[in-house]
Protein backbone atom coordinates (compact mmCIF):
# COMPACT_ATOMS: atom_id res chain seq x y z
CA UNK A 1 0.00 0.00 0.00
CA UNK A 2 1.42 3.56 -0.93
CA UNK A 3 0.08 6.88 0.55
CA UNK A 4 -0.97 9.94 -1.64
CA UNK A 5 1.35 13.05 -1.74
CA UNK A 6 -2.14 15.03 -0.66
CA UNK A 7 -2.46 12.21 2.20
CA UNK A 8 0.88 12.92 3.38
CA UNK A 9 0.94 16.59 3.29
CA UNK A 10 -2.54 16.45 5.42
CA UNK A 11 -0.21 14.20 8.00
CA UNK A 12 2.50 16.16 8.22
CA UNK A 13 0.47 19.62 8.62
CA UNK A 14 -1.41 17.72 11.51
CA UNK A 15 2.12 16.71 13.62
CA UNK A 16 3.34 20.57 12.83
CA UNK A 17 -0.16 21.60 14.72
CA UNK A 18 0.75 19.34 17.19
CA UNK A 19 3.93 20.34 17.77
CA UNK A 20 2.40 24.27 18.32
CA UNK A 21 -0.02 22.42 20.24
CA UNK A 22 2.56 21.34 22.72
CA UNK A 23 3.66 24.32 23.49
CA UNK A 24 -0.09 25.61 24.66
CA UNK A 25 -0.40 22.00 26.43
CA UNK A 26 2.62 22.72 28.64
CA UNK A 27 0.93 26.24 29.64
CA UNK A 28 -2.05 24.90 30.67
CA UNK A 29 -2.17 24.83 34.29
CA UNK A 30 -3.94 22.16 36.36
CA UNK A 31 -7.19 23.52 37.15
CA UNK A 32 -7.15 24.46 33.09
CA UNK A 33 -6.63 20.51 32.37
CA UNK A 34 -9.38 19.78 34.74
CA UNK A 35 -11.68 22.08 33.28
CA UNK A 36 -11.24 20.30 29.91
CA UNK A 37 -11.93 17.13 31.29
CA UNK A 38 -15.24 18.43 32.40
CA UNK A 39 -16.08 19.48 28.96
CA UNK A 40 -14.91 16.16 27.58
CA UNK A 41 -17.44 14.71 30.25
CA UNK A 42 -20.21 16.77 28.62
CA UNK A 43 -19.85 16.52 25.26
CA UNK A 44 -19.54 12.51 25.92
CA UNK A 45 -23.11 12.53 27.58
CA UNK A 46 -24.09 14.56 24.42
CA UNK A 47 -23.16 12.31 22.13
CA UNK A 48 -23.33 8.94 24.14
CA UNK A 49 -26.75 7.72 21.77
CA UNK A 50 -24.94 8.30 18.82
CA UNK A 51 -22.32 6.68 19.72
CA UNK A 52 -23.99 3.66 20.87
CA UNK A 53 -25.67 3.41 17.39
CA UNK A 54 -22.62 3.87 15.23
CA UNK A 55 -21.01 0.93 17.32
CA UNK A 56 -24.19 -1.00 16.99
CA UNK A 57 -24.18 -0.84 13.40
CA UNK A 58 -20.53 -1.67 12.70
CA UNK A 59 -21.26 -4.54 15.12
CA UNK A 60 -24.46 -5.42 13.35
CA UNK A 61 -26.59 -5.57 16.29
CA UNK A 62 -29.87 -4.76 15.64
CA UNK A 63 -31.99 -1.84 16.72
CA UNK A 64 -33.52 -3.07 20.67
CA UNK A 65 -31.03 -5.55 21.02
CA UNK A 66 -29.83 -6.38 24.85
CA UNK A 67 -26.42 -6.98 23.64
CA UNK A 68 -26.46 -2.91 22.82
CA UNK A 69 -25.17 -2.66 26.67
CA UNK A 70 -22.03 -4.42 26.07
CA UNK A 71 -21.84 -0.68 23.61
CA UNK A 72 -23.22 1.65 26.41
CA UNK A 73 -20.65 0.30 29.28
CA UNK A 74 -17.97 -0.42 27.25
CA UNK A 75 -17.92 2.76 25.42
CA UNK A 76 -19.19 6.09 26.93
CA UNK A 77 -19.73 4.73 30.41
CA UNK A 78 -16.47 3.72 30.36
CA UNK A 79 -14.93 6.85 29.53
CA UNK A 80 -17.37 9.17 31.97
CA UNK A 81 -15.93 6.92 34.83
CA UNK A 82 -12.65 7.73 34.40
CA UNK A 83 -12.67 11.17 33.25
CA UNK A 84 -14.21 11.81 36.79
CA UNK A 85 -11.55 9.72 38.34
CA UNK A 86 -8.83 11.77 36.71
CA UNK A 87 -10.82 15.19 37.45
CA UNK A 88 -10.51 13.62 40.95
CA UNK A 89 -6.74 13.31 40.96
CA UNK A 90 -6.12 16.40 39.27
CA UNK A 91 -8.37 18.31 41.81
CA UNK A 92 -6.05 16.90 44.34
CA UNK A 93 -2.45 17.85 43.12
CA UNK A 94 -4.02 21.76 42.77
CA UNK A 95 -4.76 21.14 46.58
CA UNK A 96 -1.33 20.08 47.09
CA UNK A 97 -2.94 17.02 48.86
CA UNK A 98 -1.31 13.26 48.87
CA UNK A 99 -3.27 11.26 46.19
CA UNK A 100 -3.41 8.55 48.11
CA UNK A 101 -5.51 10.01 51.10
CA UNK A 102 -8.30 8.24 51.67
CA UNK A 103 -7.38 5.19 49.60
CA UNK A 104 -6.82 1.60 51.79
CA UNK A 105 -3.11 1.32 51.29
CA UNK A 106 -1.59 -2.35 52.94
CA UNK A 107 0.02 -5.32 51.76
CA UNK A 108 0.22 -7.82 49.59
CA UNK A 109 2.40 -11.06 49.38
CA UNK A 110 5.77 -10.41 48.40
CA UNK A 111 6.60 -6.97 49.94
CA UNK A 112 4.04 -5.40 47.69
CA UNK A 113 1.91 -2.40 48.97
CA UNK A 114 -1.36 -2.33 47.58
CA UNK A 115 -3.97 -0.03 47.13
CA UNK A 116 -7.59 -0.70 47.37
CA UNK A 117 -9.33 1.32 44.14
CA UNK A 118 -12.78 0.14 44.25
CA UNK A 119 -15.31 0.53 45.80
CA UNK A 120 -14.10 4.59 45.74
CA UNK A 121 -17.54 6.08 47.05
CA UNK A 122 -21.04 5.48 48.21
CA UNK A 123 -21.89 5.24 44.82
CA UNK A 124 -19.66 2.16 44.18
CA UNK A 125 -20.59 0.55 46.85
CA UNK A 126 -24.77 0.48 45.89
CA UNK A 127 -23.65 0.12 42.07
CA UNK A 128 -21.42 -2.60 42.39
CA UNK A 129 -22.16 -3.84 45.81
CA UNK A 130 -19.82 -6.89 46.49
CA UNK A 131 -16.67 -5.85 44.39
CA UNK A 132 -14.10 -4.70 44.88
CA UNK A 133 -10.54 -4.20 43.42
CA UNK A 134 -7.30 -2.93 44.48
CA UNK A 135 -3.32 -2.61 42.30
CA UNK A 136 -0.66 -4.00 43.73
CA UNK A 137 2.92 -2.74 43.01
CA UNK A 138 6.40 -4.07 41.47
CA UNK A 139 8.03 -5.93 44.46
CA UNK A 140 10.43 -2.99 46.37
CA UNK A 141 8.22 -0.12 45.44
CA UNK A 142 7.76 1.54 48.97
CA UNK A 143 4.23 3.24 50.15
CA UNK A 144 6.30 6.27 50.24
CA UNK A 145 8.02 5.92 47.18
CA UNK A 146 4.39 5.16 45.99
CA UNK A 147 2.81 8.23 47.63
CA UNK A 148 5.66 10.59 45.79
CA UNK A 149 5.85 9.45 42.66
CA UNK A 150 1.82 9.14 42.04
CA UNK A 151 0.87 11.63 39.95
CA UNK A 152 3.54 10.89 36.88
CA UNK A 153 3.32 13.66 34.17
CA UNK A 154 1.47 16.26 35.69
CA UNK A 155 3.64 16.28 38.67
CA UNK A 156 5.55 18.80 36.47
CA UNK A 157 2.99 20.11 33.63
CA UNK A 158 5.05 22.91 32.13
CA UNK A 159 7.55 20.01 30.99
CA UNK A 160 5.52 18.17 28.58
CA UNK A 161 7.00 15.32 25.96
CA UNK A 162 6.32 15.81 22.65
CA UNK A 163 4.08 14.12 20.15
CA UNK A 164 2.57 10.76 20.40
CA UNK A 165 0.71 8.42 18.03
CA UNK A 166 -1.78 6.11 19.26
CA UNK A 167 -2.96 3.51 17.26
CA UNK A 168 -6.87 2.62 18.10
CA UNK A 169 -8.42 -0.71 18.41
CA UNK A 170 -10.89 -1.62 16.68
CA UNK A 171 -13.01 -3.84 18.86
CA UNK A 172 -13.69 -1.52 22.08
CA UNK A 173 -14.54 1.81 21.20
CA UNK A 174 -13.52 3.54 24.87
CA UNK A 175 -9.84 1.81 24.65
CA UNK A 176 -8.79 4.66 21.81
CA UNK A 177 -10.00 7.86 23.24
CA UNK A 178 -8.68 6.23 26.93
CA UNK A 179 -5.21 5.58 25.54
CA UNK A 180 -5.68 9.60 24.37
CA UNK A 181 -6.18 10.48 27.76
CA UNK A 182 -3.28 8.85 29.53
CA UNK A 183 -1.28 10.18 26.53
CA UNK A 184 -2.26 13.38 27.52
CA UNK A 185 -2.48 13.23 31.18
CA UNK A 186 0.28 10.87 32.23
CA UNK A 187 2.82 11.33 29.53
CA UNK A 188 2.12 14.98 28.84
CA UNK A 189 1.96 14.44 25.15
CA UNK A 190 0.09 16.05 22.67
CA UNK A 191 -1.34 13.44 20.74
CA UNK A 192 -2.48 11.87 16.94
CA UNK A 193 -5.17 9.24 17.35
CA UNK A 194 -5.25 6.65 14.15
CA UNK A 195 -8.14 5.05 14.08
CA UNK A 196 -8.59 1.18 13.47
CA UNK A 197 -10.20 0.68 10.02
CA UNK A 198 -12.92 -0.93 12.00
CA UNK A 199 -13.89 1.84 13.87
CA UNK A 200 -13.85 4.83 10.98
CA UNK A 201 -17.27 4.99 10.86
CA UNK A 202 -16.97 6.40 14.79
CA UNK A 203 -14.53 9.04 13.65
CA UNK A 204 -17.23 12.24 13.41
CA UNK A 205 -18.50 11.04 16.96
CA UNK A 206 -15.11 11.03 18.14
CA UNK A 207 -14.38 14.03 16.71
CA UNK A 208 -17.26 15.66 18.28
CA UNK A 209 -16.38 14.34 21.80
CA UNK A 210 -13.22 15.37 21.72
CA UNK A 211 -13.69 19.04 20.56
CA UNK A 212 -12.56 20.25 23.37
CA UNK A 213 -9.19 19.12 22.78
CA UNK A 214 -8.79 19.53 19.14
CA UNK A 215 -10.25 23.19 19.25
CA UNK A 216 -7.15 23.38 21.48
CA UNK A 217 -4.50 21.91 19.30
CA UNK A 218 -4.33 18.81 21.38
CA UNK A 219 -5.29 15.75 19.35
CA UNK A 220 -5.98 15.28 16.14
CA UNK A 221 -7.73 12.04 14.70
CA UNK A 222 -7.40 10.35 11.27
CA UNK A 223 -8.59 6.97 9.58
CA UNK A 224 -6.64 5.21 7.04
CA UNK A 225 -4.89 2.01 5.77
CA UNK A 226 -1.79 0.70 7.30
CA UNK A 227 0.33 2.96 5.29
CA UNK A 228 -1.49 5.68 7.06
CA UNK A 229 -0.40 4.40 10.80
CA UNK A 230 3.61 3.70 8.88
CA UNK A 231 3.56 7.48 7.85
CA UNK A 232 2.55 8.64 11.45
CA UNK A 233 4.78 6.07 13.58
CA UNK A 234 7.66 6.35 11.33
CA UNK A 235 7.96 10.52 11.34
CA UNK A 236 10.41 12.78 12.59
CA UNK A 237 8.06 14.40 14.32
CA UNK A 238 6.50 11.98 16.32
CA UNK A 239 8.17 11.41 19.88
CA UNK A 240 6.76 7.90 21.00
CA UNK A 241 3.70 5.61 19.89
CA UNK A 242 1.35 3.41 21.80
CA UNK A 243 -0.80 0.56 20.13
CA UNK A 244 -3.51 -1.78 21.12
CA UNK A 245 -3.68 -4.68 18.82
CA UNK A 246 -1.95 -8.00 17.93
CA UNK A 247 1.76 -9.25 18.62
CA UNK A 248 2.47 -9.17 14.97
CA UNK A 249 1.27 -5.92 14.59
CA UNK A 250 3.21 -4.76 17.28
CA UNK A 251 6.36 -6.61 15.64
CA UNK A 252 5.51 -4.73 11.95
CA UNK A 253 5.57 -1.42 13.68
CA UNK A 254 8.67 -2.03 15.96
CA UNK A 255 10.82 -4.45 13.73
CA UNK A 256 9.66 -4.00 10.68
CA UNK A 257 8.17 -7.33 8.29
CA UNK A 258 10.30 -10.68 6.41
CA UNK A 259 14.02 -11.01 6.62
CA UNK A 260 14.37 -7.43 7.68
CA UNK A 261 12.59 -8.37 10.54
CA UNK A 262 14.40 -11.55 11.43
CA UNK A 263 17.49 -9.52 10.98
CA UNK A 264 16.60 -6.29 13.13
CA UNK A 265 15.43 -8.79 15.72
CA UNK A 266 19.06 -10.64 15.97
CA UNK A 267 21.02 -7.31 16.12
CA UNK A 268 18.71 -5.80 18.03
CA UNK A 269 18.10 -2.44 16.26
CA UNK A 270 14.53 -2.03 16.00
CA UNK A 271 13.28 0.36 12.63
CA UNK A 272 11.18 2.49 15.24
CA UNK A 273 13.81 3.77 17.75
CA UNK A 274 11.56 5.93 19.97
CA UNK A 275 9.17 4.84 23.08
CA UNK A 276 6.63 2.50 22.31
CA UNK A 277 4.20 0.70 25.03
CA UNK A 278 1.32 -0.99 23.77
CA UNK A 279 -1.49 -3.78 24.88
CA UNK A 280 -1.74 -6.92 23.23
CA UNK A 281 -3.97 -9.87 24.34
CA UNK A 282 -2.95 -13.12 24.72
CA UNK A 283 -4.31 -16.40 25.43
CA UNK A 284 -6.35 -15.81 29.11
CA UNK A 285 -6.88 -18.55 31.45
CA UNK A 286 -10.07 -19.36 33.86
CA UNK A 287 -9.18 -21.67 36.87
CA UNK A 288 -12.14 -23.25 37.93
CA UNK A 289 -11.36 -24.62 41.78
CA UNK A 290 -13.29 -27.37 42.73
CA UNK A 291 -15.86 -27.56 45.61
CA UNK A 292 -19.31 -28.01 46.47
CA UNK A 293 -21.34 -26.15 44.49
CA UNK A 294 -25.58 -26.52 44.36
CA UNK A 295 -26.73 -26.55 40.67
CA UNK A 296 -27.62 -23.01 40.65
CA UNK A 297 -23.74 -21.94 41.40
CA UNK A 298 -22.99 -24.47 38.66
CA UNK A 299 -25.54 -22.81 36.16
CA UNK A 300 -24.29 -19.10 37.20
CA UNK A 301 -20.27 -19.71 37.41
CA UNK A 302 -21.14 -21.65 33.91
CA UNK A 303 -22.95 -18.29 32.02
CA UNK A 304 -20.15 -16.60 33.98
CA UNK A 305 -17.03 -18.00 31.85
CA UNK A 306 -19.10 -17.99 28.67
CA UNK A 307 -19.45 -14.97 29.19
CA UNK A 308 -15.71 -14.23 29.53
CA UNK A 309 -15.29 -15.50 26.10
CA UNK A 310 -18.29 -14.72 24.40
CA UNK A 311 -18.89 -11.51 25.04
CA UNK A 312 -18.52 -8.76 22.01
CA UNK A 313 -18.02 -12.21 20.17
CA UNK A 314 -15.56 -13.26 21.63
CA UNK A 315 -13.60 -10.30 20.04
CA UNK A 316 -11.77 -8.99 22.95
CA UNK A 317 -8.27 -9.36 24.08
CA UNK A 318 -8.69 -10.44 27.53
CA UNK A 319 -11.42 -12.77 26.64
CA UNK A 320 -10.95 -16.16 27.98
CA UNK A 321 -9.91 -18.77 26.12
CA UNK A 322 -8.65 -21.81 27.96
CA UNK A 323 -10.50 -22.84 31.11
CA UNK A 324 -8.79 -25.47 33.66
CA UNK A 325 -10.48 -27.59 35.36
CA UNK A 326 -9.98 -30.50 38.25
CA UNK A 327 -10.11 -34.00 36.38
CA UNK A 328 -10.79 -35.24 40.13
CA UNK A 329 -13.70 -32.97 40.83
CA UNK A 330 -16.84 -34.51 41.81
CA UNK A 331 -18.73 -31.91 40.18
CA UNK A 332 -16.45 -31.52 36.99
CA UNK A 333 -19.16 -33.50 34.09
CA UNK A 334 -21.93 -31.50 35.18
CA UNK A 335 -20.42 -28.48 35.28
CA UNK A 336 -19.05 -29.01 31.47
CA UNK A 337 -22.17 -29.95 30.63
CA UNK A 338 -23.68 -26.72 31.48
CA UNK A 339 -20.64 -24.94 30.56
CA UNK A 340 -21.49 -26.06 27.23
CA UNK A 341 -25.47 -24.93 27.18
CA UNK A 342 -23.93 -21.55 28.40
CA UNK A 343 -22.15 -21.23 25.47
CA UNK A 344 -24.46 -23.27 22.82
CA UNK A 345 -27.50 -20.81 24.39
CA UNK A 346 -25.68 -17.25 24.28
CA UNK A 347 -27.85 -14.98 22.21
CA UNK A 348 -27.00 -15.41 18.32
CA UNK A 349 -24.48 -12.41 17.27
CA UNK A 350 -22.16 -11.81 13.86
CA UNK A 351 -18.74 -12.60 13.94
CA UNK A 352 -18.39 -9.43 12.84
CA UNK A 353 -14.85 -8.79 13.71
CA UNK A 354 -12.44 -9.00 10.24
CA UNK A 355 -10.92 -12.68 9.70
CA UNK A 356 -13.06 -14.51 11.84
CA UNK A 357 -13.49 -17.37 10.04
CA UNK A 358 -10.12 -17.36 9.16
CA UNK A 359 -9.27 -17.97 12.57
CA UNK A 360 -11.81 -20.27 13.63
CA UNK A 361 -10.89 -22.54 10.79
CA UNK A 362 -7.37 -22.52 11.79
CA UNK A 363 -8.40 -23.74 15.34
CA UNK A 364 -10.82 -26.30 13.72
CA UNK A 365 -7.73 -27.75 11.30
CA UNK A 366 -6.22 -28.47 14.05
CA UNK A 367 -8.40 -29.66 16.48
CA UNK A 368 -10.14 -32.31 14.43
CA UNK A 369 -12.06 -33.42 17.65
CA UNK A 370 -13.52 -30.13 17.77
CA UNK A 371 -17.11 -29.46 18.85
CA UNK A 372 -19.21 -26.61 16.77
CA UNK A 373 -21.63 -25.31 19.35
CA UNK A 374 -24.89 -23.15 18.97
CA UNK A 375 -25.89 -20.24 17.99
CA UNK A 376 -23.33 -19.85 15.33
CA UNK A 377 -21.11 -21.30 12.71
CA UNK A 378 -18.44 -19.67 14.40
CA UNK A 379 -18.75 -21.25 17.91
CA UNK A 380 -16.27 -23.69 19.03
CA UNK A 381 -15.44 -25.45 22.11
CA UNK A 382 -12.09 -27.16 21.83
CA UNK A 383 -12.21 -30.05 24.16
CA UNK A 384 -9.71 -32.60 26.49
CA UNK A 385 -6.44 -30.10 25.37
CA UNK A 386 -3.71 -31.51 26.65
CA UNK A 387 -1.45 -29.11 28.89
CA UNK A 388 1.57 -31.20 28.66
CA UNK A 389 1.99 -30.70 24.93
CA UNK A 390 4.19 -28.28 23.98
CA UNK A 391 3.00 -28.39 20.60
CA UNK A 392 -1.11 -27.21 21.32
CA UNK A 393 -1.78 -24.66 19.36
CA UNK A 394 -4.22 -23.31 21.31
CA UNK A 395 -2.11 -22.27 24.49
CA UNK A 396 0.12 -20.23 21.95
CA UNK A 397 -2.35 -18.91 19.94
CA UNK A 398 -4.96 -15.79 20.48
CA UNK A 399 -7.99 -17.07 18.59
CA UNK A 400 -9.46 -13.81 19.10
CA UNK A 401 -12.91 -14.97 18.01
CA UNK A 402 -15.91 -17.40 19.68
CA UNK A 403 -13.48 -20.62 20.14
CA UNK A 404 -12.97 -21.65 24.01
CA UNK A 405 -10.52 -24.62 24.93
CA UNK A 406 -10.61 -26.51 27.67
CA UNK A 407 -8.13 -28.61 29.97
CA UNK A 408 -7.72 -31.08 32.89
CA UNK A 409 -5.35 -31.04 35.97
CA UNK A 410 -5.68 -33.24 38.75
CA UNK A 411 -5.97 -32.51 42.10
CA UNK A 412 -8.11 -30.32 44.73
CA UNK A 413 -7.79 -27.42 46.98
CA UNK A 414 -4.07 -26.21 46.98
CA UNK A 415 -2.44 -29.04 44.70
CA UNK A 416 -4.98 -28.36 41.99
CA UNK A 417 -4.22 -24.42 42.28
CA UNK A 418 -0.72 -24.72 41.93
CA UNK A 419 -0.90 -26.67 39.33
CA UNK A 420 -3.12 -24.22 37.48
CA UNK A 421 -1.11 -21.32 38.33
CA UNK A 422 1.81 -22.38 36.85
CA UNK A 423 0.17 -24.05 33.87
CA UNK A 424 -1.34 -20.92 33.58
CA UNK A 425 2.28 -19.04 33.81
CA UNK A 426 4.53 -21.44 32.17
CA UNK A 427 1.73 -22.59 29.17
CA UNK A 428 -0.09 -20.23 28.18
CA UNK A 429 1.40 -17.45 26.24
CA UNK A 430 0.49 -13.51 27.17
CA UNK A 431 0.39 -11.81 30.73
CA UNK A 432 -2.69 -9.56 30.17
CA UNK A 433 -5.55 -11.40 32.24
CA UNK A 434 -6.42 -14.32 34.50
CA UNK A 435 -9.70 -15.24 35.95
CA UNK A 436 -10.28 -17.60 39.01
CA UNK A 437 -13.78 -18.84 40.16
CA UNK A 438 -13.77 -20.39 43.55
CA UNK A 439 -16.77 -21.00 45.98
CA UNK A 440 -16.95 -18.80 49.45
CA UNK A 441 -16.37 -22.18 51.45
CA UNK A 442 -13.16 -23.26 49.55
CA UNK A 443 -11.27 -19.85 49.57
CA UNK A 444 -11.85 -19.62 53.39
CA UNK A 445 -10.19 -23.66 53.51
CA UNK A 446 -7.47 -22.05 51.65
CA UNK A 447 -6.89 -19.12 53.58
CA UNK A 448 -3.63 -16.83 53.04
CA UNK A 449 -2.65 -19.22 50.58
CA UNK A 450 -4.95 -17.92 47.83
CA UNK A 451 -3.44 -14.89 47.90
CA UNK A 452 -0.19 -16.10 48.05
CA UNK A 453 -1.30 -17.93 44.73
CA UNK A 454 -2.83 -14.60 43.35
CA UNK A 455 0.66 -13.08 43.55
CA UNK A 456 2.26 -16.34 41.47
CA UNK A 457 0.23 -15.64 38.54
CA UNK A 458 1.92 -13.31 36.37
CA UNK A 459 -0.93 -11.35 35.02
CA UNK A 460 -1.55 -7.57 34.78
CA UNK A 461 -5.24 -8.05 35.60
CA UNK A 462 -6.45 -10.98 37.84
CA UNK A 463 -10.23 -11.71 38.49
CA UNK A 464 -11.57 -13.83 41.43
CA UNK A 465 -14.97 -14.15 40.73
CA UNK A 466 -15.09 -11.36 38.48
CA UNK A 467 -14.29 -11.58 34.75
CA UNK A 468 -11.22 -9.57 34.31
CA UNK A 469 -13.10 -6.73 32.12
CA UNK A 470 -14.33 -5.73 35.30
CA UNK A 471 -10.81 -4.59 35.94
CA UNK A 472 -11.13 -2.62 32.44
CA UNK A 473 -13.45 -1.14 33.57
CA UNK A 474 -12.27 0.22 37.10
CA UNK A 475 -10.99 3.49 35.95
CA UNK A 476 -8.87 3.82 39.24
CA UNK A 477 -7.29 0.35 38.22
CA UNK A 478 -4.46 -0.01 36.14
CA UNK A 479 -4.24 -1.74 32.79
CA UNK A 480 -1.83 -3.37 30.76
CA UNK A 481 0.68 -6.72 30.50
CA UNK A 482 2.27 -8.16 33.52
CA UNK A 483 5.57 -6.22 33.48
CA UNK A 484 9.11 -7.47 32.32
CA UNK A 485 8.48 -8.39 28.20
CA UNK A 486 11.27 -7.15 26.02
CA UNK A 487 10.80 -5.41 22.81
CA UNK A 488 11.81 -8.74 20.75
CA UNK A 489 9.33 -11.11 23.08
CA UNK A 490 6.72 -8.75 23.43
CA UNK A 491 3.79 -11.18 24.27
CA UNK A 492 0.71 -9.49 26.19
CA UNK A 493 2.88 -5.89 25.44
CA UNK A 494 4.50 -3.37 28.00
CA UNK A 495 3.48 -0.59 29.94
CA UNK A 496 -0.26 0.74 31.76
CA UNK A 497 -3.39 2.95 30.57
CA UNK A 498 -6.43 3.92 32.99
CA UNK A 499 -4.67 3.96 36.25
CA UNK A 500 -6.10 7.44 37.18
CA UNK A 501 -4.39 7.65 39.93
CA UNK A 502 -1.43 7.97 38.09
CA UNK A 503 0.52 5.19 40.18
CA UNK A 504 4.66 5.16 39.40
CA UNK A 505 5.93 1.15 39.02
CA UNK A 506 2.12 -0.60 39.41
CA UNK A 507 2.41 -4.59 38.76
CA UNK A 508 -1.02 -5.83 38.59
CA UNK A 509 -5.24 -5.05 39.43
CA UNK A 510 -6.59 -7.98 41.10
CA UNK A 511 -10.65 -7.44 41.20
CA UNK A 512 -12.62 -9.73 43.33
CA UNK A 513 -16.48 -10.32 43.08
CA UNK A 514 -19.30 -11.60 44.77
CA UNK A 515 -19.90 -16.20 43.82
CA UNK A 516 -23.30 -15.63 43.58
CA UNK A 517 -25.99 -13.17 42.29
CA UNK A 518 -28.31 -11.63 44.79
CA UNK A 519 -30.92 -12.86 45.79
CA UNK A 520 -28.61 -15.78 46.48
CA UNK A 521 -25.38 -14.12 47.95
CA UNK A 522 -27.53 -12.47 50.96
CA UNK A 523 -28.80 -15.98 51.59
CA UNK A 524 -25.84 -17.67 51.38
CA UNK A 525 -23.68 -15.09 54.03
CA UNK A 526 -22.20 -12.71 51.14
CA UNK A 527 -22.38 -9.39 51.67
CA UNK A 528 -23.74 -8.31 48.06
CA UNK A 529 -26.70 -6.73 46.79
CA UNK A 530 -25.30 -7.08 42.67
CA UNK A 531 -28.19 -8.57 40.88
CA UNK A 532 -26.84 -10.72 37.52
CA UNK A 533 -24.24 -7.98 36.13
CA UNK A 534 -25.07 -6.54 32.95
CA UNK A 535 -21.97 -7.33 30.97
CA UNK A 536 -23.90 -11.30 31.35
CA UNK A 537 -24.54 -12.78 27.61
CA UNK A 538 -28.03 -13.38 29.37
CA UNK A 539 -29.01 -10.14 30.62
CA UNK A 540 -32.40 -9.39 29.04
CA UNK A 541 -31.98 -5.58 30.45
CA UNK A 542 -28.69 -4.95 29.55
CA UNK A 543 -29.27 -2.00 27.13
CA UNK A 544 -31.59 -0.44 29.53
CA UNK A 545 -29.39 -0.75 32.45
CA UNK A 546 -26.18 0.31 30.53
CA UNK A 547 -27.99 3.74 29.19
CA UNK A 548 -28.92 4.39 32.65
CA UNK A 549 -25.46 4.07 34.01
CA UNK A 550 -24.44 6.52 31.31
CA UNK A 551 -26.68 8.98 32.22
CA UNK A 552 -25.49 8.55 35.82
CA UNK A 553 -21.95 8.60 35.24
CA UNK A 554 -22.60 12.10 33.52
CA UNK A 555 -24.26 13.49 36.40
CA UNK A 556 -24.02 11.40 39.73
CA UNK A 557 -27.06 12.11 41.57
CA UNK A 558 -28.84 10.07 43.99
CA UNK A 559 -32.40 10.34 42.12
CA UNK A 560 -31.22 7.87 39.36
CA UNK A 561 -30.58 4.87 41.43
CA UNK A 562 -33.77 4.11 41.86
CA UNK A 563 -34.16 3.59 37.65
CA UNK A 564 -31.26 2.00 37.87
CA UNK A 565 -31.70 -0.82 40.54
CA UNK A 566 -34.88 -1.62 39.13
CA UNK A 567 -33.42 -2.36 35.35
CA UNK A 568 -30.72 -4.42 36.68
CA UNK A 569 -33.01 -6.23 39.28
CA UNK A 570 -35.10 -7.02 35.94
CA UNK A 571 -32.32 -8.39 33.77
Amino acid sequence: MTISTATTAQLDQMIAELRDGEHAWAREPLSSRRALLRQLQAAVAAHAEQWVRVAGGIKQLPAGSPLLGEEWTSGPWAVLGYIDALADTLARLEQGRDLLAGYRVGAAPGGRVSIGVLPYNTFDRLLLSGFRAEVWMEPGVTEQETRERAGLGLLAPERTAGVAVVMGAGNIFSIAPLDVLYQLYAYNRVVLLKLNPVADALLPVLAAVSAPFIDRGYLRIVAGDASVGDHLVTHAGVDAVHLTGSEATHDAIVWGTGEAARAAKATGTPRLDKPVTSELGGVSPTIVVPGRWSKADIRFQAEHVATQRLHNSGFNCVAAQIVIVSRDWPQKREFLTALRDAFANAPVRPAWYPGCDVRVSGARRSHPRFEAVGGTAERTVLWDLDLDDDAEPAFGTEYFGPVLGVAELPGTGMEFLDAAVDAANERLHGTLGANLVIDPRTRRQLGPRLREAIARLRYGTIGVNAWTGVGYLTARATWGAFPGHPLDDIASGRGVVHNSLLLHRPERTVVYGPFRPLPRSVMTGEFSLTPKPPWFLSNRTAATTGRRLTAFAARPRWSALPGIFASALRG
